[in-house]
């Protein structure tokens, strides 16, 4: 795989993100993860799975640089496989934690919501859903998931505002679970899993799929009004032009190897 890296450890899956320094998504990275999960959920010989970043970075979002130069086929394509995805995600059975090393905004945010438990270390990083100020639509369905871990009042004014926040505000408003040292990461994020572990496979996954059944059907498919909106903004020259100041502040960080 070019994108991730996966490494079995006593029935656990390892799930690294593993595109350039920032984890950046694109289509490949969807593909892959998609492609793997799927293969996971029916192996009996892995119980669950831990999705990670790298250091400072768990995924720094959609990779708007690759996408800026996507043809409108391309784009359209893009965000089918992305939702699509995204509901997949939230339907897997087995349990899902997500060992957040770093920045986490956007859809970085949204792969750590689709998991069962948030692990997340302490330092000046940020994490939410800030697409509305780079001037991407919020799907229903991504309002849907947010809302079912915080709240729908809380959700709707932070969709709004684009807001972000630090790894204590995130624990604060439950965006996360756990707060850790970067040393303690990876080991407490094995104990979360080992716990789910412990119980009944079945009954386990049944319980999850029932508590998650209004939040699965909501992911829905996207219907053609919401992905046509979607992309007439992408389009739209105010979007193009935030996008392009956005990559041009990007792209002088990597000059600057920051």
């Amino acid at each position: 795989m070019e994108t991730l890296k996966v490494t079995i450890n006593e029935r656990m899956a390892l799930i690294g993100l593993d595109r350039g320094k920032s984890n950046a998504i694109n289509s490949k990275m969807l593909q892959e993860l998609n492609t793997l999960l799927k293969s996971i959920e029916n192996d009996d010989s892995i119980a669950g799975i831990i999705l990670h970043g790298k250091e400072r970075f768990f995924s720094s979002g959609l990779d708007l640089i690759e996408l800026f130069d996507y043809n409108e086929k391309e784009i359209e394509e893009f965000w089918i496989l992305f939702l699509d995805f995204v509901k997949s995600f939230v339907a897997f059975k087995k349990p899902s934690v997500a060992a957040i090393s770093g920045h986490s905004p956007a859809g970085g945010c949204v792969l750590a919501l689709c998991c069962d438990y948030r692990v997340m270390n302490e330092g000046d990083f940020i994490i939410g859903l800030n697409e509305v100020p780079v001037g991407i639509i919020v799907p229903d369905s991504i309002f849907h998931l947010y809302s079912f871990w915080i709240g729908q009042a809380r959700a709707y004014r932070n969709l709004l505002e684009g807001k972000l926040f630090t790894p204590h505000q995130a624990l604060e408003i439950g965006l996360i679970d756990e707060l850790v040292s970067p040393d303690k990461l990876r080991s407490r994020a094995e104990k979360q899993l080992l716990l789910y572990q412990q119980q009944d496979a079945n009954t386990w996954q049944q319980s999850k799929l029932n508590m998650r059944k209004d939040l699965i059907n909501q992911m829905g498919n996207t219907s053609d009004e919401v992905l046509n909106s979607i992309l007439k903004q992408w389009w739209s020259p105010s979007t193009r032009s935030i996008l392009k100041t956005i990559i041009t502040n990007l792209s002088g960080n990597k000059k600057n190897g920051k």
